[in-house]
């Protein structure tokens, strides 16, 4: 259960939409309308069983202000609820409604995430989270920042290339058994060092697809959580920490906002049998598990992770209802799950969760 103090909250119900390159027949609230009917008709309830909503997208991809204003035309939001946001991945906004549903006053929350990659030039978007006054003048795309810090892990002798690629490979097979996922086959490590690099040292394998998706969690306190799912997966230990957007001035081979939101999240208090990594690119996942302190005998990434499917602003999220589902459905007891935003790693929320 939570840590002393801890309101007991758990993730009861998840859904997503299916990943794709382009979604060309609907709009943000025609896709999230399918996943609000799945999500709540997962555990039989409706929206007026929510007392809190909170969503996670940018505005950069739509290209006006107060983009998610519309997007709640997908929940409804009459009679008046109490609604928030965050322009971040929806992983963060479920940490705001965790903390939310401390105060006692509720016992359910709605959090959803959703992006449209396809509508906007993610090179220049992604840009605009660089140090605005030295890296985003240069407008480097997302690539060529990420082969920075894999060449950084190669420099100083942490991986090698080949390294990468048995986990491109490893999280494509793994996806070949998820219906969501964007990206999947079954291709050896040798097939996939003979691809041409796109930013050295990465090559195509090593890249995230660009996806077009939405996703949505519902949390539970107390009691509500046990009426609504049989096997809830209480969020036993959460937090968020953040590094300088300064590339120049962090160790790029390592990244101690994981380990230390790790540490007060209570990773290493108990066995941890599942982990989904919001790693983008190959490179960061190795940065990742090291930073988490996984064991070799640790399940990374069942579902495929972002090499399977990266939805803008939601693919941190379904990292942590992919780890959660592993406890709903029991095939795990203790599970972790991560997300991360900014360049490089930047920023990173652990979640440990667990079944009763």
């Amino acid at each position: 259960m939570p840590r002393q103090g801890h309101r007991p909250v758990a993730v009861v119900s998840f859904a997503q939409a299916d990943n794709v390159r382009r979604e060309l027949r609907r709009n943000e609230v025609e896709t999230l309308m399918p996943v609000f009917a799945e999500v709540f008709s997962n555990i039989g309830i409706t929206k007026d069983d929510v007392g809190f909503i909170c969503s996670g997208s940018t505005d950069y991809l739509a290209g006006g202000p107060f983009s998610f204003v519309s997007a709640l035309d997908a929940i409804g939001v009459w009679p008046p609820r109490t609604e928030s946001h965050v322009e971040m991945d929806g992983a963060w906004a479920l940490y705001e409604a965790w903390v939310r549903l401390q105060e006692g006053d509720i016992d359910a929350a709605l959090v959803y995430g959703f992006g449209k990659s396809s509508m906007s030039d993610l090179s220049k978007v992604l840009a605009l989270q660089l140090d605005p006054y030295v890296l985003a003048p240069l407008w480097p795309d997302p690539v060529s920042v990420a082969a920075l810090q894999a060449r950084s892990l190669l420099d100083a002798g942490k991986a090698t290339e080949r390294d990468f690629a048995e986990v491109a490979a490893r999280s494509r097979k793994a996806a070949l058994s998820n219906p969501k996922a964007q990206v999947a086959y079954d291709r050896n490590v040798a097939e996939l060092m003979g691809e041409d690099y796109v930013v050295s040292p990465l090559r195509t394998h090593t890249l995230p697809p660009i996806t077009d998706g939405a996703a949505a969690i519902v949390l539970a306190a107390g009691d509500k959580a046990f009426e609504w799912a049989e096997r809830p997966a209480w969020i036993t230990g959460i937090d968020h920490r953040v590094e300088t957007h300064s590339l120049g001035a962090r160790d790029l081979t390592a990244s101690a906002s994981t380990t230390k939101a790790a540490e007060v999240a209570g990773v290493n208090d108990g066995t941890v049998e599942v982990a989904e990594l919001h790693a983008p690119f190959a490179p960061q996942e190795l940065i990742v598990a090291a930073a988490l302190g996984l064991g070799d005998d640790v399940l990374v990434n069942p579902s495929g992770g972002a090499l399977a499917a990266n939805p803008i602003m939601s693919a941190g999220l379904i990292r942590i209802g992919e780890a959660a589902s592993r406890i709903m459905d029991g095939s795990a007891g203790r599970v972790v799950a991560h997300a991360t935003s900014g360049p490089a790693l930047q920023q990173n929320l652990v979640a440990v969760l667990e079944g009763v």
